[in-house]
Order: C-alpha cells, then sequence, then structure tokens
C-alpha cells in the first residue's frame, strides 16, 4: 500500500473553522493585532492552510464580515466604465448592500462596535482601509488618497445615519432618491477640482 503524497486536506468544516477563530481574532484583537498564524492557531490548522482558503489577511478579513460581495471587486466593476457618474454607480452599489438585512447585520454590527470602543481598529484599520485602498487606486495619481478620503467621510457619514442611526426622512429614502441626492456629492470628489 502506497502512502499518498502532498498536503492531507481540511476536515469539511476546516474553512468554516478557520472563519470563526478569524471573526473572534478581529473582534477581540482589531485588525492590526490578528495574524494570519495566530488565527491559524487558533483554528488548529497550519497558515499555509489559511492562506490556500483565503489568501491574505485583507481577503481574509472580508471574507469573516460575511458580506455579499468583495468590495473590492465591487470597486472594480464601479470603475470599469470610467469616471463619469461613478459616483452614483459607487453609491448604487453601497446602498444595495446596506439595503439588504443580511449584508447590513454585520456591518451594522462592526460600525457600532467601531464607535462604542474608540481602541477598535476594526472599521478603520480593516474595513476602511481595504475599501479605501482599492478605491485610491481607481482615481488620479497623486491625488487618489484626498479623494478617496473625501468619498469615504461622505459614505461613512451617509451610512451612520440611515442604517446606524435611523435618521430620518433619511432612513426611509428609497435607494434612488438617496443616490440622485449625494451621488453628485461622489462624483465632484471623485472627479472634480480638489484644492491642495
Amino acid at each position: 500500500m502506497t502512502g499518498q503524497r502532498g498536503r492531507r486536506p481540511g476536515a469539511p468544516d476546516t474553512r468554516g473553522q478557520i472563519l470563526e477563530a478569524a471573526r473572534e481574532s478581529f473582534a477581540a484583537k482589531g485588525f492590526r493585532s490578528t495574524t494570519i498564524r495566530g488565527v491559524a492557531a487558533d483554528a488548529g490548522v497550519d497558515a499555509a492552510l489559511v492562506h490556500h482558503y483565503f489568501g491574505t489577511k485583507d481577503d481574509l478579513f472580508v471574507a469573516s464580515l460575511e458580506i455579499p460581495i468583495d468590495p473590492r471587486q465591487a470597486l472594480a466593476a464601479v470603475f470599469a466604465a470610467g469616471l463619469d457618474d461613478a459616483g452614483e454607480r459607487l453609491l448604487a452599489t453601497v446602498l444595495s448592500v446596506w439595503d439588504e438585512p443580511e449584508g447590513r447585520r454585520p456591518l451594522v454590527a462592526l460600525v457600532r462596535s467601531s464607535l462604542g470602543d474608540p481602541g477598535s481598529t476594526l472599521l478603520q484599520d480593516g474595513l476602511v482601509r481595504v475599501i479605501f485602498k482599492a478605491l485610491a487606486d481607481h482615481l488620479p495619481e497623486g491625488e487618489g488618497e484626498l479623494r478617496a478620503s473625501l468619498v469615504a467621510t461622505q459614505m461613512l457619514g451617509l451610512i451612520l445615519g440611515r442604517y446606524v442611526l435611523g435618521l430620518e426622512p433619511l432612513a426611509s429614502l428609497p435607494r434612488d432618491e438617496v443616490v440622485a441626492l449625494v451621488g453628485p456629492t461622489l462624483q465632484r470628489y471623485l472627479s472634480g477640482p480638489v484644492a491642495q
């Protein structure tokens, strides 16, 4: 009888165990202090298996959020058609995730826990950083970070008001009305003149 060569396959629930360990680590330690090796140890697997299933720490973080889309892929799709009308496309994409209860639940929990704990790095170092970098990569060189930060402040304020605080009438406005109202501001941040 010949022994099998290669990596031993993970148990059927290995991916789930890794995700659970990642969620617990990100929640307890924040994004910065969570490591692939630490998650692997907590899940009882080799770090190579975490990389096999998820790739980078950013990929693991996005997967642990259990949102229906990868924000980096969504941003690539938004900007595939160029900068014209990207503000409205971006906002419509973001609102489509937040308007769905399944997508909104983990995100609202993330925002609330970050606001309740000033030392939390999950929102800033995790989600915002992942999205911020992906957004800046699609913007004019030399202005990408400034433009991305302006978009981020607008989006975070909108998300906080509409979904976390439930400010009326914003919270009840149909998505297309919110896009029509806020999209032009995002577009100005994306492609309008900026003074530095």
